[in-house]
């Protein structure tokens, strides 16, 4: 980031990660001499205790279990235990055709469904080899950032509510609602939406869209700038998350964390840049980053990215190209409803598509986007048959989850509770 307010936020961490690590460990307590990475005092009793936090716990963001060893307040250990959502989602997977496989992988991450949409059908079409007409790929562009930036809006609500700033949900669940409006309107659903599928998307565009979403937009960065003033500013949401929970980028890439975890150590990486997909290289915007690595620099980047994420959309509204939002070159989209009346062929075409799929030439492909977690792939092996015989997705939140150990590790209990928050892991894309 290159503002002078957060250019001056950086410094302030930097001297405060500096005391804390550089300043003589007999002036430090036991206590901060763990926090600190030091060595472990030789008189520390061998008694710990182990508490389970969750599965049912408000603070663990969905069925998420921990297993945390404390001696006192001191963090010793993690584990984080999971599975209490299995829903067997890749299996089911394997057993449902690929017209219908966009309905089951929306609900994994259900705070970002149209992510899980597009990366199923991005490698759905690297295998069947077609092209998706321009319109439809810049509408599937519009509808995952709109996606993101309601994500990372559900993100400042509940992070805000976990560090006791409850007015905060108030406030982040007043935009997202508008987001979630104008989602709606165009997909027919506030939520797993079966949207985007294979060959383009379901449905146009509706009428008067560009003024809709441009209405969002303006009203998402006003909330942006008040969360900037509510948060970003007060000393004691500073206290909570400064220097709390850091994370080198070396445990990050060792850890396969990706998304605002591992920019928030100073690696840019963004798939939508390094690896761009969509329309991605058409359309300017920053990767934001930083280089603490704690709790207060992946706030930061979500508040930013959702600024980023309005840039996208305002491109998207001014450079839609018109035409069709679907191909019909091939037999992988229903025919046109007003057809069907009309046609036999396209009754049947209709019948056969939803009762028996299309069939995919055998192969094996991964696709991979940026969701608002990271990286979620698809891996696909098809045996010509109009089922996947093996399907498995990349969940950046299964990964993430592993970089809450070396977060805790030295910190206070009380400090839990901050780091899971600042994962924001979503347990129906943890547990498929």
């Amino acid at each position: 980031m290159t503002d002078n307010r957060t250019q001056d936020m950086d410094e302030t961490i930097n001297e405060r990660l500096f005391l804390q690590t550089h300043e003589g460990s007999q002036l430090l307590t036991k206590k901060e001499i763990i926090m600190t990475g030091g060595p472990w005092p030789e008189d520390v009793s061998d008694e710990t205790m182990v508490v389970n936090m969750g599965p049912q716990h408000p603070s663990t963001h969905g069925v998420l279990r921990l297993m945390v060893e404390l001696d006192g307040e001191i963090v010793l250990d993690a584990k984080p235990i999971i599975g209490y959502l299995h829903t067997g989602m890749e299996k089911t997977g394997e057993e449902l055709t690929f017209v219908q496989g966009c309905t089951n992988v929306t609900r994994m991450d259900y705070a970002s469904p149209l992510s899980n949409e597009l990366v199923f059908c991005l490698a759905t079409e690297k295998l069947l080899g077609i092209d998706i007409p321009e319109r439809a790929t810049w509408a599937r562009m519009l509808l995952v950032e709109l996606n993101r930036i309601s994500s990372h809006l559900l993100f400042q609500a509940t992070n805000g509510m976990d560090l006791g700033a409850v007015s905060m949900m108030i406030y982040g669940w007043r935009e997202r609602e508008e987001v979630l409006r104008i989602l709606e309107k165009i997909t027919g659903l506030r939520m797993n939406h079966n949207f985007i599928r294979v060959g383009g998307i379901a449905a146009d565009l509706p009428d008067d869209w560009q003024k809709d979403v441009l209405k969002v937009c303006d009203l998402v960065e006003k909330g942006v700038r008040q969360y900037d003033q509510i948060l970003t500013g007060n000393p004691i949401f500073q206290e909570r998350m400064v220097g709390v929970g850091i994370l080198s980028t070396e445990d990050a890439l060792a850890l396969s964390a990706t998304g605002p975890i591992l920019r928030s150590t100073g690696y840019a990486w963004d798939l939508r840049k390094d690896q761009p997909y969509l329309a991605y290289e058409d359309v300017e915007f920053d990767v934001i980053t930083t280089t603490n690595g704690d709790v207060f620099d992946r706030y930061r980047i979500r508040l930013f990215e959702i600024l980023e994420s309005v840039k996208i959309v305002k491109q998207c509204v001014e450079m839609m190209p018109k035409g069709d939002y679907r191909v019909q070159d091939k037999k992988v989209t229903p025919p046109p409803r007003a057809r069907i009346d009309e046609s036999m062929e396209a009754l049947i075409h209709h019948f056969k598509l939803f009762t028996e799929g299309f069939k995919v030439p055998a192969g094996e492909t991964y696709a991979a986007v940026e969701s608002p977690r990271g990286e979620i792939g698809c891996y696909i092996v098809s045996d010509s048959e109009s089922k996947p015989l093996r399907m498995h997705v990349r969940g950046p939140s299964f990964y993430n989850l592993q970089s809450m150990v070396p977060m805790m590790k030295g910190r206070y209990f009380a400090d839990a509770v901050a780091v899971i928050s600042s994962v924001d892991p979503i347990m129906g894309e943890v547990d498929r």
